[in-house]
């Protein structure tokens, strides 16, 4: 054991603190006595300083395996700015041209440079170990270790081999730090590097400044808007599960006057650097990213964590969740949760080994029992990470702050239990619940299922309700999911002893998210149509329609009202916010409405929720302009189609949203092609003299099925709104 030191004098001349936090002395000591040590402990603990202080304590450098260059340039730069020789550290990855690696490598032989970070590739290729093996090595560093575990959320199969290259090195105490790790990805990590007999430094998982909540996924882009505007300059990041989601959102924040960028790993090196600068620098508030972003990222400030898609486990969560407060002061972490978004990743899990099927299948039931849990969300997580949580009501989770109602569903479970089981295990969830509530359909009729006994035996209850009884025993492990059989309900052992011997298993009653109405709630929702104004709108509507010998649905429809009675636009460009109003329509039509609505405001003192009218980004829109041209180079409505891959029906309705936003299209050219002209003329009568409804039903039965398709009344339809609306 080496002579203890006096760490704090070191710390304050290399660093400027006067303290060290939680078991930072302690792990400093251990790595100083050469002993392998593994240090778990939540980001924002100040894991760095555990191998920092230390290499430049100690003569050799240090090797730091981290696993993003991000990351890597973050720390070197840091480093660099607490010293006055920019050798002091360094990095070796593939973004250094020869010259800069031939730099780094004359550093280090000269002893300049404490800190070496390294990614798991560079450390892997032959040139790089046979420099190292000349190199005096103080210790190896292994940072994300998580990243080892198949089990851990970041797995890197790399990770796995850097035991073996340290060995080709040269042997050296190791260090390896997670901010997250369950014990069983702990003793993987372990066992992996080769260091069972490490002194293990374990801090608290327990953030308590941080407010943890899942609400259901509905309307969650205008959910995120509200918030993000009541927390209007906040620092936030938003984490979505696919690249397109990131561009596709980062751009209707930005739309909607949020300052907000898109990261994600398919974005050029340069933008993607540039967008990370902007968040730490304060240019942005928000940045919308995949997971790969945030490793490391060192911005205290983080007060607003969201996801819009549940993480494929726990512990990227907690990982995730993990960059809010870092400070210690305010963090939310609120992730939208609906069970299909897990059913989505449960596919793309499908044609994978079946070992990365089962660790997968696993992670995600660990996700869904806490999305769906009414228990105390800080005890659950403390629990998945091995720690006891004591405390009765944490008040600072929704589950603590509004409890949900439970109920007993030891029976409800039996009964689905006894129907898979009757089933022969050979069916999916749907073809299970709609024997247990009774619904005839032509495949239950071909398996004869609507002939059992069992048959209804659910019928009390509706889908939704067997949809969460069904994820309750999925998680309490009574049944599970074949993924590659395309997600069949097999019966496990314990569901099998189950039934035999059922014991209290309790059922939050709200708990099906999947299509719940969204109430309204202090920290935003939706709001409520204004029956009052939408009952005057349509008076409006029937007023202007007489005065211009038009029907009133050509004006605006019913929906477009509900919105305006729900947001109360007061200009022009407001309303064309409104679903259905384009610029064409609002400034037709517009005037009298917005003027109506203003009065009403005035009148009685209504708060404009207008933070909720959500401009939506025209994602479709260079669709829409490519059918527009299409049309007015008179392309057959076939051949258009064709050209988009879809079939004539769908661009019938895109052709629809055209018009109906008030935009003027000619398809004339067609419908002479494929109706005769008497046939028009019916139905263009029936919508200018006879209609009430634009309705497509209401037409064909008053015009008579057999004598009229369906296409040919939206054609007309179209040509209708078009020319007299339009």
């Amino acid at each position: 054991m080496t002579k203890q030191i006096d760490l704090s004098s070191y710390l304050k001349q290399h660093f400027g603190f006067d303290t060290f936090k939680g078991n930072q002395e302690a792990i400093i000591q251990n790595v100083l006595d050469g002993n392998d040590t593994f240090v778990l402990m939540p980001t924002g603990g100040g894991k760095s300083l555990c191998y920092q202080l230390p290499a430049l304590i100690l003569d050799g450098t240090a090797i730091i395996i981290s696993p993003l260059i991000a990351l890597m340039k973050n720390q070197v730069d840091a480093m660099r700015n607490f010293s006055e020789d920019d050798g002091i550290a360094h990095f070796l990855n593939s973004s250094l041209t020869k010259s800069a690696i031939q730099q780094v490598k004359d550093d280090v032989v000269s002893g300049k440079t404490r800190l070496l970070y390294v990614a798991p590739e560079s450390l892997t290729k032959e040139d790089n170990i046979q420099f190292l093996k000349q190199v005096k090595i103080s210790f190896y560093a292994v940072d994300e270790a998580h990243c080892i575990s198949e089990w851990g959320h970041d797995f890197r199969p790399e990770y796995r081999r850097i035991r073996p290259i340290i060995s080709e090195i040269g042997e050296a105490p190791v260090i390896a730090l997670t901010a997250t790790a369950t014990p069983k990805v702990q003793h993987d990590i372990q066992k992996n590097l080769g260091m069972l007999n490490a002194s293990v430094f374990k801090s608290s998982f327990n953030r308590a400044n941080l407010f943890y909540e899942v609400r259901p996924k509905v309307n969650a882009t205008r959910e995120i808007i509200k918030i993000l505007k009541e927390n209007a300059g906040k620092s936030g990041i938003i984490y979505c599960l696919s690249r397109k989601k990131v561009e596709e959102l980062a751009e209707t924040l930005i739309v909607n006057g949020i300052k907000a960028l898109p990261y994600h790993a398919g974005m050029d090196a340069a933008t993607r650097s540039g967008n990370q600068d902007k968040f730490l620098m304060e240019d942005i508030d928000v940045i919308v990213a995949t997971i790969a972003f945030g490793m490391g990222i060192d911005k205290p400030d983080v007060r607003i964590v969201i996801h819009y898609d549940i993480p494929k486990s726990l512990e990227g969560y907690y990982q995730e969740t993990g960059r809010g407060g870092r400070d210690g002061g305010e963090g939310r972490c609120i992730a939208f949760y609906s069970y299909k978004d897990i059913q989505k990743l449960e596919k793309f899990m499908q044609g994978k080994p079946l070992a990365e099927q089962e660790i997968g299948k696993q992670l995600l039931l660990e996700t869904v029992a806490y999305a769906e849990s009414s228990v105390c969300r800080r005890k659950m997580l403390l629990h998945y990470f091995g720690e006891v949580y004591t405390e009765e009501n944490c008040s600072t989770c929704d589950n603590c702050v509004h409890p949900k109602e439970q109920f007993e569903g030891k029976d409800h479970i039996i009964k689905l239990l006894k129907v898979v089981n009757e089933l022969k295990e050979r069916f999916k969830t749907e073809h299970i619940i709609q024997v247990m509530i009774g619904k005839v359909t032509s495949i239950i009729k071909s398996y004869h299922h609507h002939e059992l006994d069992i048959f209804g035996c659910g019928g009390e209850e509706d889908e939704k309700f067997w949809h969460a009884v069904t994820r309750q025993a999925l998680v309490n492990g009574l049944i599970s999911k074949d993924i590659e059989s395309y997600g069949l309900l097999k019966m496990t052992e314990k569901g099998l002893k189950y039934i035999k011997k059922p014991y209290s298993i309790m059922i939050a009653r709200d708990h099906d998210f999947d299509e719940m109405e969204q109430e309204t709630r202090s920290a935003g929702g939706t709001a409520a149509v204004d029956t009052v104004l939408f009952s005057m709108l349509k008076d409006l509507r029937k007023k202007l329609s007489k005065k211009k010998n038009l029907p009133p649905f050509v004006i605006f429809q019913d929906p477009s009202l509900e919105a305006m009675s729900t947001y109360y636009p007061i200009t022009l460009e407001e309303l064309q916010n409104m679903p259905g109003v384009g610029a064409g329509k609002a400034k037709r039509f517009g005037k009298d409405f917005v003027e109506l609505i203003q009065a009403h405001v005035d009148e009685n003192e209504i708060e404009r929720p207008m933070d909720l009218v959500v401009k939506t980004v025209a994602n479709k829109s260079k669709s829409k302009v490519s059918i527009i041209q299409s049309i007015d180079r008179q392309v057959s409505l076939e051949d258009i189609a064709n050209s988009k891959g879809i079939e004539l029906r769908e661009l019938l309705q895109e052709i629809e949203s055209i018009v109906y936003s008030g935009t003027r299209v000619n398809i004339d050219y067609y419908i002479d092609q494929v109706m005769d002209e008497e046939h028009r003329d019916d139905i263009f009568f029936y919508f200018k003299e006879d209609a009430e409804t634009d309705d497509i039903g209401a037409a064909l039965d008053e015009l008579g099925e057999d004598e009229y398709s369906e296409e040919e009344v939206r054609m007309v339809r179209i040509k209708f709104i078009s020319e007299v609306g339009n």
